[in-house]
């Protein structure tokens, strides 16, 4: 009976052993924005319903928003599955709000040749702060990365310097320091460190159980990968080009419908993907005043004055738009130009077939048409046949007995219903 209970016991440990654990793999190697927190929102779900032992944070980022970092952090704390952050890969780095989301994970990894910190507080476009609101921003900061480093057992007093003073430090700094938990060269050597650790969580202690694991990728969806794109600032700066462009075309040919509706949904996505940038409201202001005094330029001609105050303050709203210390980077200065100089080529073109339209002759009805030559567009059949005048197309009788070739100019000299009468000219 021993024998046989000690067998049954070996066969079920050995099965247990051959259970192949879930460990879920997020790469953000993006900004810290609104798009990071709901795509760690999804992860999460997806691991907790799917049994993860482990999801792992491959983070390599410049920084990003506040608000955004405070959301990812409490996600992590209240994760029913340990979070592993893992500054990755070699080169990359956890700046700014990435340090503070790499400290206060349920584990703190980073891979060689890779640095943390610089994570003083500053605004969305990377402009300062005002003293007395940055000093309680810190101060909120610092109590959030206290409470959890000490939780955690790491370098409390370092990891609020990286607010305080702007400290950065290298991966094996970071180790020797407490700031971080391990270094591993790769995922795959993480989760194997990693294996029989013990994290602290809401609902307790877990053991992590990393043996035989099955390495699961969760990757951005169709509508994140979209988003990610618009948070791109030369994308949005472009789609609020085009967005008036379309808007401006619809204008000037009104009942067209399809450059208005392309240029609305483009100037909407635009500012939608400003939103998530930050945008420089200033910036916005100017940029919106220059397109419009270039498009009165286009109804109201002034003889260029209205466009070239326009242009200046495009060129400034355009370069005020996104501060260049943005973490989302900046317009470059070529795109900037090139829209600057197409929009007043546009305006130039487009005003001077304005003013030649105006100096034409008005059409005032078919009778205008006498005097003017047409164009026989056949050989006529006996005294009929089809001639062009004015841009249209018409029935034509000769007056006199004539042979008309195809080509040959004849000139109106009366009308009969809808059919000119016409003569060799």
């Amino acid at each position: 009976m021993k024998f046989l209970i000690a067998l049954i016991l070996f066969f079920f440990s050995t099965a247990l052993a051959q259970i192949k654990s879930k460990v879920f793999v997020v790469s953000w190697q993006d900004e810290v924005s609104q798009l990071m927190v709901d795509h760690l929102s999804r992860a999460i779900s997806i691991a907790s319903k799917e049994g993860a032992s482990l999801l792992v944070i491959e983070l390599n980022t410049p920084g990003g928003l506040e608000s955004s970092t405070r959301e990812v952090v409490k996600q992590i704390q209240n994760s029913p599955v340990p979070i592993a952050v893992f500054v990755y890969p070699p080169g990359g780095r956890a700046a700014s709000a990435g340090a503070i989301i790499t400290v206060c994970a349920d584990i703190a990894a980073m891979a060689p040749n890779t640095n943390i910190g610089a994570a003083t507080p500053v605004g969305m476009g990377g402009e300062e702060i005002e003293k007395t609101a940055k000093e309680k921003l810190i101060q909120d900061m610092l109590a959030m990365v206290r409470g959890i480093t000490s939780q955690k057992g790491r370098n409390s007093q370092l990891s609020e310097e990286m607010i305080t003073k702007g400290t950065s430090l290298t991966s094996e700094e970071a180790l020797k320091e407490r700031v971080i938990d391990l270094i591993a060269s790769n995922t795959q050597e993480l989760i194997s460190k990693l294996d029989g650790t013990k994290v602290k969580k809401p609902s307790g202690e877990i053991t992590l159980n990393l043996k035989n694991p099955t390495i699961i990728p969760i990757k951005k969806s169709l509508s994140e990968e979209l988003l990610s794109t618009l948070a791109n600032p030369m994308v949005a700066y472009l789609l609020l080009v085009i967005g008036f462009y379309g808007i401006l075309f619809e204008l000037y040919n009104p009942g067209s419908f399809i450059p208005g509706t392309i240029g609305t949904i483009s100037l909407l996505i635009g500012l939608y993907g400003l939103g998530i940038i930050g945008v420089n409201w200033l910036g916005l202001l100017l940029f919106f005043v220059g397109l419009g005094l270039i498009a009165l330029e286009l109804f109201t001609p002034t003889y260029g004055i209205l466009a070239f105050f326009g242009a200046i303050s495009l060129a400034i709203g355009s370069a005020l738009l996104i501060s260049p210390n943005s973490p989302y980077g900046n317009i470059p200065i070529g795109i900037i130009l090139a829209v600057l100089v197409s929009t007043l080529l546009f305006v130039y073109f487009a005003g001077k077939l304005g003013l030649r339209a105006q100096s034409r002759q008005k059409m005032l009805g078919a009778e205008d048409l006498i005097n003017q030559v047409a164009i026989a567009q056949e050989d006529f059949s006996g005294p009929r046949g089809k001639v062009f005048v004015r841009g249209e197309l018409w029935d034509a009788k000769l007056t006199v007995e004539s042979n008309v070739s195809k080509g040959q100019e004849l000139l109106v000299v009366g009308i009969d219903g809808m059919t000119l009468l016409v003569k060799p000219k």
